[in-house]
């Protein structure tokens, strides 16, 4: 009991973490563009993750065979995604990018299916469903604008990239732990990037930069976002099932929403409620259809020892 109520606070702080991350980027990136945010963000992660890898003591030697995968994951997963996340929410909303993104753990059985060749039965099918119908409710139909639709889009990529990712990442070995592997993702991120941002970073206005609100945002992204909710998350699943773990991440855009409505003064309309019911429903259902495979499967190896 005490674990599960342990394992859960860490998974509600975690997604409540990501939920507060679109509101900062939103704010940081009036300033600093989503590249050279994602670089910046990225530089802080690493410095925190080395010293923690340090700390704890973990084993950096990873395998040939499986440098190829971790450099696909960082790129599909630590550069097109989070750009694009970042970007997303420049051009439409915090709100909007907490909750269209929260759509990826249904994205995640499609990717699941093609890659890690898990059955995909209707309930699943019917959850991808609901989820797609309500991105397309919100990015088509709430404030309508060019530049809301291509933040929209750009938000979708994200989701999807990210959960292409987290697909990937099961075809990794346990033998490595997260640390090791979010610090060498995020190392070939940062490496990817350099070529694109180093040329630009003279441009930054570091008057601006002083701001606390700015610096603060950046710590914020990139010590608490990116490397400690990683940790937490991680170790939440550690202590609960899986599927049972999942349900917190809705905490992410019911903080995201909130936030961009207290502090950005967002408005929040009919339609984008509708949408989010939608995604919110079919990520549920996928969640639900998991329990029930897990339910299944220990049922059938009790009659087998029975």
């Amino acid at each position: 009991m005490k674990n599960t109520i342990i394992g859960s606070l860490f998974l509600i702080i975690a997604s409540s973490i990501w939920g507060g991350m679109y509101v900062v980027v939103k704010v940081v990136v009036s300033v600093i563009p989503p590249l050279e945010l994602v670089w910046i963000r990225y530089l802080i992660a690493l410095v925190v993750l080395v010293i923690i890898g340090l700390v704890t003591k973990q084993k950096w030697k990873i395998k040939k065979k499986h440098i190829g995968l971790i450099t696909v994951i960082s790129i599909v997963g630590y550069v097109i995604s989070i750009v694009t996340q970042e970007t997303g929410t420049m051009l439409s909303s915090a709100q909007m990018g907490a909750i269209i993104t929260s759509t990826t753990p249904a994205f995640m059985v499609v990717f699941a299916s093609l890659i890690l060749k898990e059955r995909l039965n209707f309930k699943k099918a019917i959850s991808v469903s609901l989820a797609t119908i309500g991105v397309i409710i919100i990015v088509g139909i709430d404030d309508i604008n060019m530049s809301s639709m291509l933040g929209g889009i750009s938000l979708i990529i994200a989701a999807l990239t990210w959960a292409l990712m987290s697909v990937l990442i099961k075809c990794l070995p346990s033998d490595y732990t997260q640390i090791v592997v979010n610090t060498y993702a995020t190392l070939i991120a940062f490496v990817v990037l350099t070529p694109f941002v180093i040329t630009k970073l003279s441009n930054l206005n570091m008057s601006e930069l002083t701001n606390p609100s700015i610096w603060g945002g950046l710590l914020y992204l990139g010590i608490v976002s990116t490397a400690i909710a990683f940790l937490l998350w991680n170790r939440g699943l550690q202590m609960l099932n899986a599927s049972g773990g999942g349900v917190f991440f809705f905490f992410q855009p019911v903080v995201g929403t909130l936030l961009g409505w207290l502090i950005l003064g967002e408005t929040i309309s009919i339609t984008f409620w509708f949408g989010s019911f939608l995604i919110l429903l079919g990520v549920l259902i996928v969640l639900r259809d998991r329990k029930d495979e897990q339910n299944q499967t220990q049922s059938s190896l009790k009659m087998e020892k029975g």
